[in-house]
């Protein structure tokens, strides 16, 4: 599997496709929700099969938001049901935190879906405050130091 930044419109259509299958078809939130305008400030990634495949083929996405100089946010991570308990989330996880500490950040922050916990957990995620709603979804908000 193979994780790199989204930066062609192939790419991004990619990510695009993704987020709508699994948050919009699937888990049924509303696009308007799903695709906001912080598309266009954020780091999107996309995981592949391998190094060498094509967009059409990808297998998972995230985007990463900074912050401020200190701190960024994971969201919108997503992998394909086929391929959930491949490794791909954790991969665009590193790859994420990569990204932030590379700019400067020691925190990542996310706010996770409150199914998706244990799996951020794993990762060394911290939950922390109460639980809330997003998208008619209980969520935590969980962080990590990223170095």
């Amino acid at each position: 599997m193979h994780v790199r930044r989204a930066t062609t419109p192939e790419e991004r259509a990619a990510c695009l496709r993704i987020r709508r299958t699994v948050f919009i078809e699937e888990q049924g939130v509303p696009e308007a929700d799903e695709l906001d305008a912080l598309d266009e400030q954020c780091r999107h990634f996309l995981a592949t099969p391998s190094a060498t495949s094509a967009p059409a083929e990808a297998i998972g996405t995230a985007r990463l938001l900074f912050l401020d100089d200190d701190s960024a946010k994971a969201q919108r991570v997503a992998v394909l049901a086929e391929q959930r308990g491949k490794g791909v989330g954790a991969a665009l996880m590193f790859a994420l935190e990569g990204e932030a500490a590379r700019a400067g950040c020691t925190t990542l922050v996310l706010a996770s879906q409150q199914s998706a916990v244990s799996f951020y957990q794993r990762l060394g995620y911290q939950p922390h405050g109460e639980v809330f709603k997003d998208a008619g979804i209980d969520h935590v908000m969980m962080s990590k130091t990223v170095s």
